[in-house]
């Protein structure tokens, strides 16, 4: 009785990888209220004694949008009405996507302490990671409102699309600061190698551009997941539906990335204290 008990125990040793993965991340959601606490104290934490707190996100990314969007419209040649609001999304969106992507090759390294003294499922630090993003993106939420009052031709009922598309990205996220933490806690060189690289995909991602300005350039997007990613945040916001093929690549992907993640957790989490 006691060695079926054990079968069937969510702590128990697995011989599938796939399954100890998802006996971490059962674990971890089992104590989300405990990661959502630590990523909101965290970003509070991070503004102490400041005299707006927080809102210096909401200043910071108003002055990029203000900035970039004056001066770019006017290179592109595209009217401000159009240009301003694509660029805000685009831009917080991307802030959303490379934060995490960079925050997670050091996620475990930042909690060693922990992580060497005590046992905490893996996926609780890269939950409060995205969770601490998403807190971030929702304060920036204010620039979005305020561009869109300021330019108020794309108010629509498809702009509620951007919610799914939310849902799709951050689960993806979930996954791949899974996966880059692991590499990342192995081999230090991963948060310089994408400190190096994430500017050059900010220009290889539909950020400041539309995809249909490219030309006979547009298939190369086919193979650039972040750019699905943008285009289910932004498509959206702009009145348009995303294409069947950006979601069809998002959810693909997400589905690759978290096999992947539950894959790398179940082999790896017991060695994770030995690199850190």
């Amino acid at each position: 009785m006691n060695t079926k008990f054990k079968a069937m125990s969510f702590s128990s040793p697995r011989d599938n990888v796939a399954l100890a993965g998802l006996d971490d991340l059962h674990g971890a959601w089992q104590r989300r209220h405990v990661a959502a606490y630590f990523a909101l104290t965290d970003t509070f934490a991070r503004y102490r004694r400041s005299t707006i707190g927080p809102m210096w996100i909401v200043l910071g990314t108003a002055v990029g949008v203000v900035g970039l969007g004056l001066v770019w419209s006017v290179l592109l040649g595209i009217p401000k009405a159009h240009f301003i609001p694509m660029l805000t999304v685009g831009l917080i969106g991307w802030q959303f996507i490379s934060g995490t992507i960079l925050e997670a090759s050091s996620v475990f390294a930042r909690n060693a302490s922990t992580i060497t003294n005590l046992y905490v499922p893996r996926f609780s630090f890269t939950i409060e990671l995205v969770l601490r993003q998403l807190i971030t993106l929702g304060h920036n939420l204010l620039v979005i409102l305020l561009v869109w009052i300021v330019f108020p031709e794309n108010w629509s009922w498809v702009m509620l699309l951007a919610l799914p598309g939310l849902l799709i990205v951050s689960a993806s996220l979930l996954a791949v600061a899974q996966i880059v933490g692991f590499v990342g806690a192995r081999y230090r060189d991963v948060e310089l190698f994408f400190v190096a690289i994430m500017p050059i995909l900010f220009f290889l991602t539909p950020i400041l551009y539309e995809t249909r300005q490219l030309g006979h350039l547009e298939s190369i997007m086919l193979f650039n997941p972040l750019a699905h990613w943008i285009l289910l945040l932004r498509d959206p916001m702009m009145g348009q539906v995303p294409s069947l093929l950006n979601y069809s690549v998002a959810l693909s992907t997400c589905v690759v990335l978290w096999v992947t993640a539950l894959v790398t957790t179940g082999a790896k989490a017991k060695r994770l204290p030995y690199w850190l």
